[in-house]
């Protein structure tokens, strides 16, 4: 319930900063549940990803810190995120979000790079994806990447593709989540050219 009111508040919100956002690809989101899959861009990206897939619910990743505020973590286990400890991640990094998959019939919102500061891919959403037989759907998002942009109402397009091609009843190894890492760029770099063939994305440079 607490999950539908907050919806219905950042839906509000979206409107009032940026006005409505476009969908390029929305019959590619699949009857089932499955996992979105995205290149992260900025720290609101959940947000919309979540608002283009209702009236299904989403479940995402949060770093552990988030969660030390009391009113924070109320707020984002209602949200249905997660902690996690990026430092010491333990099993529930895997099995919390199995979990919600399979026993759920949630959306998992994943970005297999783990930060806005990286274009290097890790393993887990190809692990998640074999042991909860979910899907991997490709996202993108693009539009403003300052909070400034989005008060200006700077045009936001959530590109949704088609699923990646995984076989799940192959022995998840190294070569195949290499296969699955570069089969998720290409079908990100796709949607990218395909909302905006100019379109290119620059990593922001994190402060030390």
């Amino acid at each position: 319930m607490f999950y539908k009111f907050i919806r219905v508040v950042a839906r509000g919100i979206v409107f009032l900063l940026n006005g409505r956002y476009e969908i390029e690809g929305k019959e590619n989101l699949p009857d089932k549940p499955f996992i979105i899959v995205a290149p992260h861009r900025t720290w609101w990206e959940p947000i919309f990803f979540a608002l283009v897939i209702a009236p299904r619910e989403a479940t995402f990743m949060a770093k552990i810190e988030l969660f030390k505020n009391p009113i924070l973590r109320y707020i984002l286990v209602h949200a249905h995120a997660f902690p996690v400890d990026r430092k010491h991640p333990g099993p529930s990094v895997i099995k919390t979000p199995v979990k919600a998959l399979k026993k759920k019939g949630q959306v998992l919102i994943m970005f297999p790079s783990g930060t806005r500061y990286s274009e290097d891919l890790k393993g887990g959403a190809s692990l998640i994806a074999k042991m909860s037989k979910a899907p991997l759907v490709p996202f993108v998002y693009q539009g403003p990447l300052k909070f400034s942009g989005l008060l200006k109402h700077q045009k936001i397009t959530i590109g949704v593709g088609p699923e990646i091609d995984f076989d799940f009843k192959a022995k998840l190894d190294e070569e195949q989540t290499k296969q699955v890492n570069e089969d998720m760029e290409l079908a990100w770099n796709k949607l990218d050219k395909k909302i905006n063939p100019e379109f290119k994305y620059i990593p922001p440079v994190k402060n030390k």
